[in-house]
């Protein structure tokens, strides 16, 4: 196995019918929609249908701040939710589903890798059933009226200098970024500055992953303001009769994807990556399902723990009433060689001084858990072949001083056989009572429920807001958004805004250059440092080591 890829050993691994994977949560026909044989839709009003069955155990499942080296985030939940079953427990996984990342940039898509991945892969970091396009069609029909709206008159007075809506599209594209629209003649609309963002990025996926319901839908969808009119009033999609259509295309999307691990572990796959500029968390429908049909529900939030788990508890937990019952950070040793000031090439060898420069990231994320949220916590040690005993004992010896356990997990190598570890420490601290708390009260202002974030979660000194957003600050307020939570915008490679400072850096001002509403998400989003909301593609992408055979078979996706 060793010398397959990812996408080979998916290919190479039987899978069984999605409406098998179904009857084994005993879902009801009805409830399937198939996508083919091996994917299906699960109708949300299952939801309604379960009442009060009780929800099982919530597994929130996070890392450390990324690395060239990667952590494995996702391939550990795969592998913890099939080491649950391993040990006679009934779980569910609810995963984010991936954007066309790995086709277009570099590796980054949601099905984890080796003995622990979601299939079928390729689908599944492809089109899959489509979401990404309702979401896309969704927002961008939103812009057509309105823009639209003020080429038929401008009923609404919505200045063309105040829009804030933005066109998306699924795809790196950093030509997008900043343009100019509506030239050409008066037939061809207004003038105006645009831009668009990543699809992941947009507002209407945050609705969809926050969405209760299709009633709840729509009314979020209705709330988005899109721009301001000339005496600065807010314009919002109901203004503008849109969310209803918008609805109408998001209706199936809506619905959470039902897929298998390669140990044909149930796993929804629904929603929500991108937590560096966005909500970052799938959907509250997937993870609710899984909670109704599971004892244990898996999930994960992106990138690190200061920017995935915070959103996952600080918004989503608060808005839906969720409480998890354990955390699990996941961390390498070659990853913590590299916030150690270790080389990329020379990740392989023992390096005890980097490991244990390194080893501050790790430690800081854990007791953001135990000491912020007050939630049970484990560390789990993603196994690589070159991790020495000496390198282990070193975290295992630093995270008991936090009286945090360590599990080795080898799911990659092992799948679910190499997660029973993982999943035996994880039982173990579900069980106990824990005291979950948020890292700031709504009742704060926006710019000191930031500064809150800074200095409990990121350890940073203090914020530094430019003119535009103190002043965008003051707006929002004034316009009744003053209560809401707040989506960080943030570079994932570290704890500060600055993407060079690894480890736990210290003595950093975090610099918040604009604030926006995202009114029927229910979020102010802060962006910090460059971080954008339309990135580019590297120097090499993934695409030119991707092809397709004379039979249809996808090579080089991973």
């Amino acid at each position: 196995m060793s010398n397959l890829s990812d996408i080979e050993i998916a290919q190479s691994s039987p899978m069984q019918p999605i409406l098998d994977i179904a009857r084994g949560l005993d879902i009801d026909e009805r409830y399937v929609e198939q996508y083919g044989r091996y994917k299906a839709k699960i109708d949300y009003n299952l939801l309604r249908d379960l009442g009060d069955k009780p929800d099982g155990k919530l597994i929130l499942v996070t890392a450390i701040s990324p690395t060239p080296a990667g952590e494995g985030k996702t391939t550990t939940t795969v592998g913890l939710a099939d080491g649950l079953r391993k040990i006679g427990k009934r779980a569910v996984v609810a995963l984010r589903e991936p954007s066309l990342g790995p086709v277009f940039g570099m590796k980054g898509g949601a099905a984890g890798g080796g003995r622990a991945q979601v299939v079928p892969m390729e689908d599944i970091n492809l089109h899959f059933t489509g979401d990404f396009h309702a979401i896309g069609a969704a927002n961008n029909l939103l812009a057509a009226m309105l823009d639209n709206h003020i080429y038929q008159g401008n009923a609404l007075s919505i200045d063309p200098r105040r829009i804030t809506w933005k066109r998306c599209v699924d795809m790196n594209d950093r030509q997008l970024r900043f343009l100019v629209d509506g030239l050409g003649g008066r037939v061809n609309g207004t003038p105006r500055e645009d831009g668009y963002d990543i699809t992941v990025a947009s507002e209407v996926m945050a609705v969809l992953c926050l969405a209760s319901d299709i009633t709840d839908l729509k009314a979020r969808l209705g709330r988005i303001i899109v721009g301001y009119t000339y005496d600065e009033k807010p314009v919002t999609a109901g203004d503008l009769k849109a969310a209803g259509a918008m609805a109408a295309l998001l209706k199936d999307a809506l619905k959470p994807n039902l897929v298998q691990t390669l140990e044909h572990t149930p796993a929804f796959v629904h929603g929500g990556p991108f937590a560096n500029i966005a909500h970052g968390c799938n959907s509250l429908t997937a993870t609710r399902l899984a909670l109704k049909l599971g004892d244990y529900a898996v999930t994960e939030a992106g990138f690190g723990a200061d920017l995935g788990a915070e959103k996952f508890i600080d918004i989503k937990c608060r808005m839906s009433g969720l409480k998890p019952s354990a955390v699990v950070v996941v961390a390498t040793v070659r990853a913590l060689k590299h916030h150690g000031g270790s080389p990329k090439d020379a990740l392989t060898t023992e390096n005890l001084d980097a490991l244990e420069r390194g080893l501050p990231n790790l430690l800081q994320h854990v007791e953001n858990i135990q000491t912020v949220f007050r939630l049970p916590c484990v560390v789990a040690i993603n196994a690589f072949p070159t991790d020495t005993p000496a390198e282990l004992a070193m975290v295992e010896e630093k995270c008991r001083a936090l009286n945090v356990p360590v599990a080795l997990s080898e799911v990659w190598a092992k799948g679910g056989e190499g997660g029973v570890a993982l999943a035996e420490a994880v039982c173990r601290i579900a069980e106990g009572e824990n005291h979950f708390s948020q890292s700031y009260e709504l009742e704060l202002t926006i710019e000191q429920k930031i500064e809150a974030i800074v200095k409990r979660i990121y350890r940073g000194d203090g914020v530094s807001f430019s003119p535009e957003a103190k002043k965008q600050a003051k707006q929002l307020t004034d316009l009744g958004f003053g209560n809401l939570p707040v989506c960080m915008a943030k570079t994932q490679y570290s704890f500060s805004d600055n993407a060079a400072l690894l480890g736990a850096p210290r003595g950093f001002t975090l610099n918040v250059r604009q604030l926006k509403v995202s009114a029927g998400a229910g979020f102010i989003v802060a962006l910090t440092g460059d971080i954008m909301t339309m990135p580019g593609l590297p120097k090499l992408p993934a695409a030119e080591r991707i092809d397709v055979d004379e039979s249809g078979r996808i090579s080089g996706l991973f």
